[in-house]
């Protein structure tokens, strides 16, 4: 199957360009895990909406670094919602806030905007599981996408702030994991 890989999204584009600073030598591997995502998510939602899936994509993990913490999905929604207010999307608030709080879920999400959570949720794990889960997305449209943007040592990088984390706070190591 052919898909049209989008290899520049505006969104996308603009928000890693005010990031840069702050992800610095993540800047890259973030960036394509954040490509990869987006991608997959236009695949599994037949290219509907494009803004929501590149915004959601580029706030979700965002937290980690601009707060330095591995607990970072409340001030990944958080910065998500300022740039939706900032950007007179007030009314896309609840749901790019469920996008990005249900990423890790392990079960199916079945709450308010269960189509667009659900496909952005196994959007993310196909990529964080580097296609070993791969839900809905055929291996040529993956490996397409994964030659586009390659992982760059963004797992190692994951794995690395786990570790830290798991010394930290040994009762809670992967906060950010939902039922």
């Amino acid at each position: 199957m052919k898909y049209n890989l989008i290899e520049r999204q505006p969104i996308i584009e603009a928000l890693f360009a005010s990031y840069a600073p702050v992800l610095g030598k993540n800047h890259e591997r973030y960036k394509n895990h954040v490509y990869r995502i987006f991608n997959y998510c236009m695949y599994l939602s037949n290219g509907s909406c494009e803004e929501k899936y590149a915004i959601a994509s580029v706030f979700h993990d965002i937290g980690i670094w601009t707060h330095n913490t591995f607990d970072y999905l409340k001030p990944s929604i958080e910065l998500a919602s300022a740039y939706l207010l900032h950007s007179n999307k007030k009314e896309w608030m609840e749901e790019i806030s469920r996008m990005i709080d249900n990423h890790h879920k392990v079960t199916e999400y079945k709450g308010d905007y269960a189509d667009s959570v659900e496909i952005f949720r196994k959007a993310d794990w196909a990529d964080v599981s580097m296609s070993f889960i791969p839900f809905d997305i055929p291996d040529d449209i993956i490996k397409q996408t994964e030659a586009a943007f390659p992982y760059k040592g963004f797992h190692l990088t994951l794995l690395s702030l786990f570790s830290k984390n798991l010394i930290q706070h040994p009762l809670k190591p992967l906060p950010m994991f939902r039922k």
